[in-house]
């Protein structure tokens, strides 16, 4: 080592010689695929023990953590506020189901080709994130909650105006072919579709955890704490903020995608501004931040309608009651609950866990 290195304090000789950071870097990595591949023997075995219906729960949640954690990461890490969301999910839904019917008009065949619809979807979120991560970046406060929620209103009206692509109201199919033969003649298939959403979810959460863990999402953070500041330190604000609203478009079509390829159609009314805030009120409740937080989200996204359901099916009311308390009771509870985790948990599902967690090892010890 000459003596102008050894002169440096340590964290500088691990930044000038790079080989410590690279180690560390790789050890992250290492780690990030061990949990990765963890959770996806263990998705594999649930499968197995839970009936189809339940995978297919597991599916639509698995589907709807790519949007959450995406959101997590523009409003947690990078303090960007989105209405629209819903309607990033809506683009990567209409991709996948106008490749797919092109597919099948033309015989087109194989595995492959819905993992290039799922391709296609996200270039095209990510173009519509790109612009309005453009115009977002110039604004603050409510004027950047007002874009946000203008793409939510637009996006889906466009798929109405142009009912010649779109099919209007009655939307589009999503023909998607049955799960290999080499599975066996009677494998389930909500088995299958947990299998391909949750290879291509946790896919996701591997690429966003080391991205958070990376120096841009240290920018991220940055800019979300003090623009000015990270703009005295050498940091490009806006085009971060830009990196960061294309980041989350991008996992936010995917999930749109995943939701079509799970319902086998896609249709304006499934992404409407009521979902835009859903997602918002589920990262907030989960744990802005932390993909842990996001997952809370999703869960309670696919468990809240449910419950809800259930609920009123428990009560003796008229259909045209019945009707209208599932359409906006569900809004109703994640508000109050949204309410009430801002009272009794800042941080969310997730804060609460670990402030618990860090309770019971102090008392152990």
């Amino acid at each position: 080592m000459s003596a102008t290195r050894a002169a440096l304090p340590p964290k500088q000789q691990l930044v000038e010689t790079g080989r410590p950071v690279d180690r560390r870097r790789g050890s992250t990595l290492l780690r990030h695929l061990a949990i990765v591949l963890v959770v996806g023997l263990l998705v594999v075995g649930v499968s197995y023990a839970v009936e189809p219906f339940r995978n297919f729960q597991l599916a639509t949640v698995a589907a709807y953590l790519c949007a959450t954690a995406g959101l997590t990461v523009l409003t947690g890490l990078n303090g960007q506020l989105s209405l629209g969301h819903g309607a990033l999910m809506a683009t990567g839904a209409y991709t996948v189901a106008l490749c797919q019917n092109a597919f099948s008009d033309r015989g087109m065949t194989g595995g492959w080709l819905l993992a290039l619809s799922l391709v296609a979807a996200i270039v095209s979120t990510v173009a519509i994130g790109a612009v309005v991560g453009v115009a977002a970046a110039r604004l603050r406060g409510p004027y950047l909650a007002g874009v946000t929620l203008a793409v939510a209103v637009v996006v889906p009206a466009l798929a109405v105006t142009f009912d010649g692509v779109f099919n209007g109201e009655q939307g589009l199919s999503v023909p998607v072919e049955p799960p290999p033969m080499s599975l066996g003649p009677y494998f389930p298939y909500e088995r299958w579709q947990l299998w391909l959403t949750g290879a291509a979810t946790l896919l996701a959460l591997l690429l966003l955890a080391n991205l958070i863990r990376s120096r841009y999402g240290r920018t991220f953070r940055a800019v979300r704490d003090d623009e000015v500041a990270a703009r005295l330190a050498g940091i490009h604000v806006a085009r971060t903020q830009v990196l960061a609203f294309v980041v989350s478009a991008a996992t936010a079509g995917l999930g749109g995608a995943l939701l079509a390829v799970l319902a086998q159609s896609v249709s304006p009314g499934a992404f409407s501004l009521t979902l835009s805030l859903f997602l918002l009120m589920a990262v907030v409740i989960g744990g802005l931040g932390r993909l842990t937080g996001a997952l809370w989200g999703a869960v309670l996204l696919v468990a809240l309608p449910d419950l809800t359901h259930s609920a009123t099916e428990m009560l003796t009311l008229s259909p045209a009651v019945a009707q209208r308390l599932e359409g906006n009771l569900p809004l109703a509870i994640f508000g109050l609950t949204l309410i009430v985790v801002m009272i009794a948990a800042p941080g969310g599902i997730h804060g609460l866990l670990s402030r618990l967690g860090r309770r019971l090892r102090a008392r152990r010890s």
